[in-house]
């Protein structure tokens, strides 16, 4: 168990999602970035879609009621256990009574905080995911606060754990120097209605940077930048959309459904971001330019194929790591 010490609204409990139910009407919620979610579980030895904190307001802290294994993962952020700073993307076992600070990131949005066995609260539709629309699932359907005690699963061995990567994930690297440079790529596909729109809208989503506006969140980001318009009028009935769903008001100006995407929508879709980039919009900030770029099914694919490969190698090696250590 560990105890909040720090007020943090936006923190969540997150796992992989509540998938099956859109439905329903029920949003998929989950991490908004799944790769530091599924590494920072790999590396205190739970399964990839355990649920963790989602950390996305610094600074933020906890006390360690009991010895618990823990990994922290994500944005680029100074982590310290006390007052001794701890290596990223590293698995550790902090003692009982010792605090955990996660400072404001360098680089990136959101923090992810893994406690081996995964934090244990009810699962709902088949997730311990947070969906703060419908206020349901996570901790009480709600942000965290100071004071809430944030169990962990009863089964949950401590160990004297030290184990980490050496290196980041393959994609990171290169997204941090994205993110220094202010300008983040992500791969889409043409929309159901991408060829209703104008060959400028076309060129202008290929060639063009979007800026994400304060007026975004988990649901999704509303975008600036070059107007899309149609090349006619159309009306849509409401349809079904998904995260990654590019939809265009009539404004003109691009809104990305992201982990809580609504269910449905009638605004036209210009496009669709990879499943396997949408970790990237997880950790842009509020400023940061976007810029896509067209792609097909087969790189979808691939690109996803690949995700899914070295997130089993690397569990691999942490689990040959752990059992040498």
């Amino acid at each position: 168990m560990i105890e909040v010490l720090s007020n943090g609204a936006p923190n969540l409990i997150q796992d992989a999602g509540r998938r099956g139910h859109l439905g329903f009407g029920v949003s998929r919620s989950g991490a908004m970035d799944s790769l530091a979610l599924g590494v920072g579980n790999a590396l205190v030895g739970n399964e990839p879609g355990e649920a963790a904190i989602e950390i996305s307001l610094f600074p933020f802290r906890a006390k360690f009621e009991r010895d618990q294994d823990f990994a922290v993962t994500g944005a680029d952020c100074l982590v310290r256990l006390d007052d001794v700073r701890q290596a990223p993307w590293w698995g550790r076992t902090a003692r009982a009574g010792q605090t955990l600070i996660v400072e404001r990131p360098k680089r990136g949005a959101r923090a992810y905080l893994c406690l081996g066995g995964g934090v244990d609260v009810p699962s709902v539709m088949g997730s311990r995911s947070t969906d703060l629309k419908g206020a349901f699932g996570g901790f009480e359907g709600r942000g965290l606060r100071r004071g809430d005690s944030v169990k962990v699963s009863a089964g949950a061995r401590s160990a004297n754990r030290s184990v980490g990567l050496g290196v980041v994930p393959s994609e990171l690297p290169s997204f941090w120097t994205e993110l220094s440079s202010g300008v983040v790529s992500v791969r889409v596909l043409p929309g159901a209605e991408y060829q209703a729109f104008t060959e400028d809208a076309k060129r202008a989503l290929a060639d063009s940077e979007f800026e994400i506006t304060p007026e975004s969140n988990r649901v999704g980001y509303r975008l600036s930048g070059s107007a899309l318009p149609l090349s006619r009028s159309m009306e849509l009935l409401s349809h079904g959309i998904v995260p990654g769903t590019i939809q265009v008001p009539p404004s003109g100006q691009p809104i990305i459904q992201l982990a809580e995407a609504n269910t449905c929508g009638g605004y036209p879709k210009i496009a669709t971001v990879f499943e396997a980039d949408l970790w990237k919009l997880g950790q842009a900030p509020i400023g940061c330019r976007i810029r896509f770029v067209l792609s097909d099914v087969e790189e979808a694919v691939e690109a996803l194929r690949h995700r899914t490969a070295e997130l089993s190698k690397v569990q691999q090696t942490l689990a040959l790591m752990s059992q040498r250590g």
